[in-house]
């Protein structure tokens, strides 16, 4: 069996070199209007710190929060210290981690575009709940729709990009997705700073402005072909051999429409995949993908992107002078995907993954210098 795995990894090797294709504008506009879920993610974590900085916000649906920002006889960080605001907050996360179980059997029997379709309409419903809000249960009923909207887009987004793009620009389409989440948080940080001085109604515009992207992504995964994986995977492989030839620009796609339909064949004979991932031979793959994002996230990095604003006030800096410095870290943000996107199919993931890692090293270490 194991001569056999590794004959196959072989053909699979050698047949990759003869794919055939080209950057479509099927392709283009296909991954353009998929990456906008990321965008939709990276708004919702940008605009909630700059909204609930904002004091109409905090006093209509927060008035101790509201009592407290206002007082000078507290300190700073017991200011935003508040199981509601922490609702109002962390209720996107909790939903979007239910919500992807959910979405995660609807992306593999109904395709990669009813999860696109569904994260869209789940946007579209939380945003208009968010900025019709009179209380501060529909405002957390909002904030559920759009963590249920995160779970399938997050399910739906990257796998549509990797199975769209062709091979040799596989590595920086699939990023198209962290760009747009990047532009998202970068697109937030302005709009907070060009809304905090329309009171009282500033902080509805910064909350609807999402429904923009929610339309634009539900419309078009409506619009959008379904990927010849998933096509092929449902029993499809005569349509899906006629998308994948549209989306190449080439009838010549024998070689990948192969290599799709072996791993078709194989996926469904696996009867049970999650107790297959915890299989000896596959707990290498699992840890890294796993740990990977884990520490990731446990740097601090997210918690710093959600509550910039509120971080940079009680760090002592103005109303202004707070959003405006989440505008500088959505901007370097941005700027650093958009290198990564130019170089990451011509260095490979690893040096990116390596150089990222003693970034991140050097920054902790001087931060901690900082505060002596």
């Amino acid at each position: 069996m194991a001569g056999g795995g590794v004959a196959a990894l072989g053909v699979k090797k050698e047949r990759a070199a003869e794919y055939k294709g080209r950057m479509t504008l099927a392709v283009a506009m296909a991954c353009l209007v998929a990456a906008v879920g990321g965008s939709i993610f990276g708004y919702d974590i940008g605009i909630s710190g700059g909204v609930t900085s904002m004091d109409p916000f905090l006093e209509k649906f927060f008035p101790v929060v509201f009592r407290r920002k206002n007082s000078g006889h507290q300190n700073n960080y017991c200011k935003y210290d508040n199981q509601g605001l922490s609702a109002f907050t962390s209720s996107l996360y909790l939903a979007g981690l239910v919500s992807s179980l959910v979405a995660s059997p609807v992306t593999r029997n109904y395709g990669r575009r009813a999860s696109i379709v569904c994260g869209g309409i789940s946007f579209l419903i939380g945003a208009i709940l968010n900025v019709a809000a009179v209380n501060l249960e529909m405002l957390i009923l909002g904030r559920i729709m759009l963590g249920v909207g995160i779970g399938f887009g997050n399910q739906g987004v990257p796998l549509y990009l990797s199975e769209m793009a062709p091979a040799h620009l596989r590595g920086g389409l699939n990023m198209m997705f962290q760009l747009a989440t990047t532009l998202g948080i970068f697109t937030a940080n302005m709009v907070n700073y060009g809304t905090q001085n329309l009171k009282p109604w500033g902080w509805r515009l910064s909350l609807g402005l999402a429904a923009a992207p929610a339309l634009l992504m539900t419309v078009g995964g409506l619009l959008l072909p379904e990927t010849p994986n998933s096509l092929i995977e449902r029993g499809r492989a005569e349509e899906g051999r006629r998308v994948l030839e549209r989306i190449r620009g080439t009838a010549d796609v024998d070689a990948e429409f192969m290599d799709m339909s072996e791993a078709s064949e194989l996926a469904n004979t696996i009867k049970n995949p999650f107790r297959n991932i915890l299989e000896p031979r596959n707990r290498p793959q699992l840890v890294m993908a796993v740990c990977m994002p884990a520490f990731q996230i446990l740097t601090g990095i997210n918690s710093i992107l959600f509550y910039a604003p509120v971080l940079f006030q009680t760090m002592g800096f103005g109303a202004s002078a707070a959003l405006y410095s989440s505008v500088i870290t959505g901007a370097v943000l941005f700027l650093s995907t958009l290198i990564s996107i130019a170089t990451v199919d011509r260095l490979g993931r690893r040096k990116l993954l390596i150089s990222g890692g003693i970034q991140m090293i050097v920054c902790q270490v001087w931060l901690r210098v900082l505060k002596h």
